[in-house]
């Protein structure tokens, strides 16, 4: 018994202020392992009810304020355990201030995912675009979003670019978004058949909703070319590339048949002879 109390008081003399004995070791050990079973009840007891999307928030919140819960009764254990935590703090405050330089892109990524997840603006299935990427949203962390691209390849962005970027949510209003085709048409093509041609491939096309209806806009008189613009709904922008290749093939298919031409550039050369 004797022996086994000397191995407790057996005392880490790191300075003539910072000394830890083994007794308090054990205690701080004892201390986080319990405050673990705790946290983990809570969670199992707090998130068991939520729905999915809420559960996952709560979760990456709840993992981000455990390391804080930690770090608490790791120092209040120490100071009621009769360690000086001022001469500690104090023996490694440059210490304390060179990770804090290191660490603050990362601590900006850890803050950031936090407003994400409190605010909402942005959700897993969101279809986003930062820095000209687009990716929908697979996984939303406390220091990364993970989202993949319409190539399936995966963007992991540092969430502190939410704060620095501006941010494009594509289905922030809902999963149906407008889109639009471009095509110009040589001068002296019948303007209400152009029109016309293109309302009818807009509405033909099974990922087009019909309400909204689509509409063309005669955009501008260009060089070369009158402009026009057919803008149309569909479900899916992710997508959006898909319907809206088949749709150009289509108008040309029927430009062709109504001998409606899209020209090239063109340029007048005059030659003044001297």
């Amino acid at each position: 018994m004797k022996e086994i109390q000397n191995i407790l008081n057996y005392t880490f003399e790191f300075s003539d202020s910072v000394k830890i004995s083994v007794k308090t070791i054990i205690v701080v050990v004892l201390a986080l392992i319990i405050t673990t079973i705790i946290l983990r009840l809570i969670r199992k007891l707090i998130s068991r009810k939520l729905p999915k999307d809420d559960k996952i928030k709560f979760i990456s919140i709840f993992n981000y304020l455990r390391w804080i819960i930690y770090t608490v009764i790791f120092l209040v254990t120490l100071q009621s355990s009769g360690v000086n935590l001022t001469a500690i703090l104090a023996a490694s405050t440059a210490l304390l201030i060179g990770v804090g330089l290191a660490l603050q892109t990362f601590f900006q990524d850890i803050i950031s995912g936090v407003f994400i997840l409190i605010d909402q603006s942005v959700h897993v299935g969101d279809i986003i675009q930062l820095d000209g990427k687009v990716g929908r949203v697979e996984e939303i962390k406390l220091r990364t979003t993970r989202a993949v691209t319409f190539d399936n390849k995966v963007l992991i962005i540092p969430n502190h670019l939410y704060l620095t970027n501006s941010l494009y949510n594509w289905t922030q209003n809902g999963s149906e978004t407008r889109e639009n085709i471009e095509v110009g048409v040589a001068y002296g093509s019948d303007t209400a058949l152009v029109k016309q041609i293109l309302l009818d491939v807009a509405l033909a096309h099974p990922k087009v909703f019909h309400h909204p209806a689509p509409m063309v806009l005669f955009t501008d008189f260009a060089d070369s070319a009158l402009m026009f613009k057919l803008i149309f709904t569909v479900n899916d922008s992710f997508v959006a590339s898909v319907p809206k290749s088949e749709m150009r093939f289509e108008i040309d298919k029927k430009f062709r048949e109504h001998n409606i031409q899209i020209p090239f550039p063109q340029r007048d050369i005059h030659i003044i002879n001297k």
